[in-house]
């Protein structure tokens, strides 16, 4: 079982295009792939896809440094994200500042980042698309 992996998964309600456009330039995300549902081998079973959606993003690929993260739009508009956030971590402060100014645009602040007893600089946000991050700088363990 040691060769599992774990990847989000995210679905935007019909915001994904923008979605994938935020994270590039928010945190410089490479897209890896989109596929739109009308461009797919099968179509959707009937009464299953929104009116409307063909043109939505039905499966896509980006990374954020090492993490891939898959997402989509579903189906229909309007999911919420609830009960899980995703963590940044980051290699200096100012990289910390910058990729916490840049995911708080449009979304809200709910713990300012600052300094922590483990981290010189920890934050927690919900982007404009309602999914929760926590960005910390991880300092080196002292010898």
């Amino acid at each position: 079982m040691s060769n599992l992996l774990v990847q989000p998964y995210l679905t935007f309600g019909g915001r994904c295009q923008e979605a994938l456009e935020f994270y590039r330039t928010a945190l410089g995300a490479q897209v890896e792939m989109v596929m739109r549902f009308k461009d797919s081998p099968e179509p959707p079973p009937p009464g299953v896809l929104q009116p409307g959606f063909e043109n939505k993003v039905m499966h896509s690929s980006f990374r954020i440094g090492n993490t891939t993260i898959m997402a989509s739009d579903g189906c229909q508009e309007g999911s919420a994200f609830s009960g899980f956030a995703l963590s940044l971590t980051v290699p200096t402060e100012a990289e910390a500042d910058r990729a916490f100014a840049a995911l708080a645009d449009g979304g809200q602040v709910k713990m300012p980042l600052a300094k922590t007893f483990w981290s010189p600089r920890f934050g927690m946000l919900t982007d404009r698309f309602g999914v929760d991050w926590m960005v910390i700088v991880v300092t080196e363990p002292a010898q």
